[in-house]
């Protein structure tokens, strides 16, 4: 174990199912901080359309202020139909891109790892799935998302704009991690049709020749990618691509692993403090019930222990745990499973405590 860390987390469960695996999560942080002897201060916040009810804005000022402060934040989902109207001018999601912005958080991590235990989840067969590990690295604060918009009647209008900067800050981001696992760097654009994708392709090409040389580099277009990543997913490692491509084609690599419930995320910016959160959405049918899949959170607790707060040692603990549950079939019914959502979280602790004894 590392030394001692006291350590703030802002917590915001935000909608749907999120404070049900929110629950989780801050249980699996008491057992964390009880084996380590670290100290986590929780402060919670609302986001999103619990916010929106309550405050009458999907971001609060209060609730930025305290993302801020923290060493980092974990979220839960946000969103749902009962705000979910096409002309509405107020969003839950518009709560989740201005954390984004207003934290400085840039690079999106999603690592897909698809677990043996559950080849039979995906619709791939299992020969295509042994030996995947890659990580999508997507752009967060540019591109169609944050750029300038025109709705009329008759005529809509959504531009796209990257600068150097934002483009070099990310694929530094992912060649650093490249480097750090199996040494292969992708790039996914659209060179032949959108002039951002070639000032991507040109801005990455010079700056892996001038500081990733011992990286084994490639450039794909991403209506191939979206072939190659269900073809031969075992052929890439580290994958950087703009904000849209990645959020299209992260959902897409959740096949491999036979659930979004299974996969968690980072968004990073400059320095440690991150935003955390399972890549699956707030998930209004279930709510309530206790039949979400709390795995995806607490794999993305464990990637908050590691990247924000320097604990590797109790991020691999609880990602031992999580993945000898799944191996036992102690999991939700969306795996195969006969467990509540807190009975799997529960399963979790147990098995956290036996290994961390």
């Amino acid at each position: 174990m590392q030394a001692k860390r006291v350590a703030t987390i802002a917590i915001l469960a935000g909608d749907g199912i999120g404070p049900e695996i929110m629950a989780e999560a801050e249980a699996a942080l008491g057992e964390i901080a009880a084996v380590g002897g670290h100290r986590f201060d929780l402060v919670r916040r609302p986001i999103g359309g619990a916010a929106i009810d309550a405050l009458g804005c999907p971001l609060p000022s209060e609730t930025l202020t305290t993302c801020r402060q923290a060493d980092a934040v974990l979220l839960g989902a946000v969103g749902g139909p009962r705000w979910d109207k096409v002309d509405s001018k107020i969003r839950p999601e518009q709560g989740l891109l201005g954390l984004r912005s207003g934290l400085g958080l840039f690079a999106n991590l999603r690592p897909v790892t698809p677990h043996p235990a559950l080849f039979g989840a995906s619709p791939l067969k299992p020969e295509k799935l042994e030996g995947v590990d890659l990580v999508v690295v997507r752009e967060l604060t540019g591109g169609l998302y944050f750029g300038r918009k025109l709705e009329l009647p008759d005529q809509a209008e959504d531009v796209c704009t990257y600068t150097v900067a934002e483009i070099e800050r990310v694929v530094r981001r992912a060649g650093d991690l490249a480097r750090a696992r199996r040494g292969k760097l992708t790039l996914v654009d659209k060179a032949n049709v959108l002039a951002t994708s070639r000032l991507w392709r040109r801005v990455a090409e010079d700056l892996v020749r001038r500081e990733y040389a011992d990286l084994d580099y490639e450039v794909v277009l991403v209506d191939a990618m979206a072939m190659h990543l269900l073809s031969r997913p075992t052929d890439f490692d580290v994958i950087v691509t703009e904000n849209l491509f990645g959020d299209i084609l992260t959902d897409e690599a959740a096949m491999l692993a036979g659930s979004m419930g299974l996969l968690p995320s980072a968004s990073l910016g400059e320095g440690s403090r991150g935003l955390f959160e399972p890549i699956h959405g707030s998930a209004p049918d279930i709510a309530g019930q206790q039949l979400a899949n709390p795995m995806a959170m607490l794999l993305s607790v464990a990637m908050m222990l590691r990247l924000s707060l320097g604990l590797d040692d109790e991020a691999g603990l609880l990602e031992q745990a999580v993945w000898d549950c799944v191996s036992e079939g102690q999991v939700t019914r969306d795996l195969g499973g006969s467990l509540s959502t807190g009975e799997a979280g529960a399963a979790v602790r147990s098995r956290l405590s036996q290994v961390a004894a």
